[in-house]
């Protein structure tokens, strides 16, 4: 049976297939899809949001030590915050399949960069494999899992925004039963301590070259043979690029990059008069074929920033010269700077923000926006709970006044992601400035998915409900507030009031998103 799935839809599906019994995520463009799809169309999978990435992965990490097949999914930025486990749990290895799907954003769509996650297999050394297409992303999530049980390590199934939001046929396969082992003690392979890590270190290293094996004999890495005048190495999305555009080239396609097939790459390079490496972002595999002593032509004509389009291959590989440092969209339509929703509830807290002439520390939602006209009341976004610590750093640098002329906003949902620890940062280490947290009942930024602080599972079931207010007073902030940013002239009397107190203050704007039922 074959079906029409948009990319995110085929890697929920290629988890079912494989017999993926858990599933944990932090909502992020372009991952989101990919755990409400588990939950809309496989029960049989237990899925979850998680407050973050990180903890995401400890949960999918747990069931597969208890011996479960299981998988965490998020976007790029998203595998920064689950860093730490990862390096660990590629040290203990799994019981239980454990695989992780990332998802990158070539172009920073809706991202804050466009960092180039292959890196992230190459440090931690766990085997990375990349789809081309829907249909694969399907097919190589579902081997993703039997190679990460057949060689004991967590796997990276890699995509990009434009395999995630695409849509492909897909054909479908049968579920894989009975995949739950038991849980077998090993207090050596599970508790990293020195005297642990150590000899795991070693069992890594001793794997890396059966892993490369795999890669050269595997079917994931193939080499589609044509004129041999030009051969093309490619993955992910661009192999359809250059497939459209050189369709005389003979093309390396690479699904499983890392480690790398040296011998495949040796006997493609080895046959072709020129070489070429397309490849989004980084020159990842274009530096590992220099290092193999080839002289191929890389990023001297494709793009090192943005996404590729078939016309910028096109034009770098058979007009000889490349588009542009930065890659020209070309689209008739105007451009529409985004903004907030009319009516959002945000936009009530930015007018008396701006109107009070404060500095603001921001952070990653939707409020982000107010950093653009009309409010432009934002000076300060990094990652996900950022705006807390940089808050108490403008204090620690310009000293009271500062604190009493600015403030840290934060959403709700960032806030539960990563904005608790610099609350207590700000309490702990005695600064006295005050925090905006900008509850709208939801995760709004990446389509209203449910966290925490809204009493409903991923799944729909109600459960408890956490209390920001209990919260912030548990952490030790004694003046916390909970305002209706509608009611504006209490708000702003309000926000004077908290920003003139000499200690750590929390204002809970407290409104539903205006697009929420």
């Amino acid at each position: 049976m074959k079906k029409v799935l948009l990319g995110n839809e085929a890697v929920a599906r290629g988890a079912y297939e494989a017999g993926c019994t858990v599933a944990a995520a932090y909502p992020g463009t372009p991952s989101t899809e990919i755990l409400e799809a588990i939950a809309r169309d496989f029960p049989e999978i237990k899925a979850q949001w998680s407050p973050n990435e990180k903890v995401a992965l400890e949960v999918v990490a747990g069931a597969s030590v208890a011996g479960a097949r299981a998988m965490a999914a998020m976007k790029h930025v998203g595998l920064n915050v689950a860093a730490d486990p990862l390096f660990t749990f590629s040290y203990t290895g799994v019981n239980g399949a454990l695989v992780i799907i990332n998802a990158d954003d070539p172009g920073a769509w809706s991202s804050q960069n466009e960092q180039d996650n292959r890196h992230y297999a190459r440090a931690a050394k766990v085997p990375m494999i990349e789809p081309t297409s829907p249909a694969e992303a399907k097919e190589f999530t579902r081997r993703a899992f039997d190679i990460s049980e057949q060689f004991d390590r967590p796997v990276i199934v890699r995509i990009t925004t434009r395999i995630a939001h695409s849509q492909g046929i897909v054909e479908l396969g049968e579920r894989k039963s009975d995949t739950l082992k038991p849980f077998v003690r090993n207090f050596q392979k599970y508790v990293m301590l020195p005297a642990h890590a150590r000899p795991r270190h070693r069992f890594i290293e001793e794997q890396m070259p059966l892993l490369t094996k795999y890669a050269e004999e595997s079917d994931l890495n193939t080499i589609e043979w044509k004129n041999k005048k030009r051969g093309i190495i490619t993955n992910g999305v661009a192999y359809q690029y250059v497939k459209e555009v050189c369709s005389d080239d003979s093309v390396l396609k690479l699904g499983f990059t890392w480690p790398f097939p040296d011998a495949k790459i040796r006997e493609f390079a080895n046959q072709v008069e020129e070489l070429y490496v397309v490849e989004e972002l980084d020159p990842f595999i274009e530096d590992h074929v220099r290092a193999l002593g080839y002289k191929p032509i890389g990023k001297e004509i494709i793009p090192i920033l943005g996404e590729l389009t078939p016309e910028i291959v096109d034009m770098a590989l058979n007009k000889k010269r490349p588009l542009n440092d930065i890659p020209v969209y070309s689209s008739k339509i105007p451009g529409r700077p985004p903004a907030l929703c009319a009516g959002c509830p945000h936009g009530f807290v930015f007018e008396v923000l701006k109107k009070l002439d404060l500095v603001v520390n921001g952070d990653i939602g939707c409020y982000t926006l107010a950093a653009l006209p009309p409010y432009s009341a934002m000076h300060s976004q990094g990652c996900m709970g950022a705006s807390i610590g940089m808050h108490l750093g403008f204090e620690k640098a310009q000293g009271d006044k500062m604190a009493r002329n600015s403030v840290a906003v934060i959403g709700d949902s960032t806030f539960i992601h990563s904005g608790i620890t610099p609350l207590i940062d700000l309490v702990y280490n005695r600064g006295t400035g005050t925090v905006l947290i900008l509850d709208n009942r939801v995760t709004a930024m990446t389509g209203h998915q449910d966290n925490p602080a809204t009493g409903r599972t991923l799944m729909g079931e109600v459960t408890h409900e956490l209390d920001l207010e209990l919260l912030c007073r548990a952490v030790g902030v004694k003046r916390v507030r909970k305002i209706d940013p509608k009611n504006t002239a209490e708000f702003e009397a309000a926000v004077r009031e908290e920003v003139a107190a000499p200690e750590p203050s929390v204002i809970i704007s407290t409104r539903k998103c205006i697009l929420t039922k």
